[in-house]
């Protein structure tokens, strides 16, 4: 019984143990911070290419009420949803490292944490390094002046909920795989989503039968919350963007403590 407790979490998705797990990534990541950095840059380039180069031929584009606003105010919260996004994907490629090659989680099951505080500890780590991407990001748009509502100071707090989902449906995925050449699937469904949910063009641009697939994208759901808050449109639709990126995000969890059950305690 007292080994069995030593693996087995008391709740079904870890407990405050997980804290310890974070603690130590923390600790990993304080000699290269940089690297930290790097996925926040990728969504800013866009924004100032796009928005501030293309943006000026582009002019305005229908907002979510329907009424002309500029291109580079309509693609900043897709933007800032795909900036929270990457860092949370980011971070659970590299699950796959500590899983099958520097074997960490197999040290720390010697410990008092359990497979239950594993899967949570990296979903709260993933999810810390998206928020930190989405700070950074909000941080530009204030500046910048894109957000011209009082209710753009909500999309930080709300962009949580896209690197929840992104970071647990991320680290479910990894646990399948066993090769670092299996990670170039990832960037096989990261890139259509980035560029094919909402981003840079209305839903409305795109054939109904694609606007019906669109709308399952979580970056879609996440763009479409983000982009009322920043605009100060808010929409009842705007509860099931909240409930489906969070049923996504514990599906993702729900899966990765289950396959870390099996090969953890194989």
């Amino acid at each position: 019984m007292t080994a069995l407790a030593r693996v087995t979490a008391p709740f079904a998705f870890g407990s405050r143990r997980a804290g310890r797990l974070i603690e130590r990534n923390v600790l990993v990541y304080r000699r290269s911070y940089l690297t930290l950095a790097s996925g926040f840059f990728e969504p800013l380039f866009y924004l100032l290419a796009m928005g501030f180069g293309l943006g000026v031929l582009v002019g305005t584009v229908p907002g979510p009420d329907g009424r002309p606003m500029s291109y580079t105010a309509f693609i900043a919260p897709a933007l800032l949803a795909a900036s929270c996004a990457n860092g949370a994907v980011y971070e659970s490629t590299n699950v796959m490292f500590r899983l099958n090659y520097e074997k960490v989680y197999h040290a720390v099951l010697a410990t008092p944490l359990g497979v239950g505080d594993v899967a949570l500890g990296e979903l709260g780590w993933a999810l810390t390094r998206g928020a930190l991407y989405a700070t950074g990001f909000t941080a530009v748009l204030l500046v910048l002046g894109l957000m011209p509502s009082l209710w753009g100071l909500l999309a930080l707090p709300a962009s949580l909920l896209i690197g929840l989902a992104a970071g647990g449906l991320g680290i479910a995925a990894v646990t399948f795989m066993k090769s670092w050449q299996d990670l170039d699937k990832v960037q096989m469904v990261v890139l259509p989503l980035f560029l094919f949910s909402g981003t840079f063009y209305p839903l409305s641009a795109y054939p109904p039968v694609l606007q019906g697939i669109i709308q399952w994208s979580p970056l879609y759901r996440g763009t479409h919350m983000l982009r009322g808050l920043t605009t100060g449109v808010i929409e009842p639709e705007m509860i099931v963007d909240v409930v489906y990126l969070l049923a996504l995000g514990l599906v993702g969890l729900a899966i990765v403590r289950r396959r870390l059950d099996k090969l953890l305690l194989k």
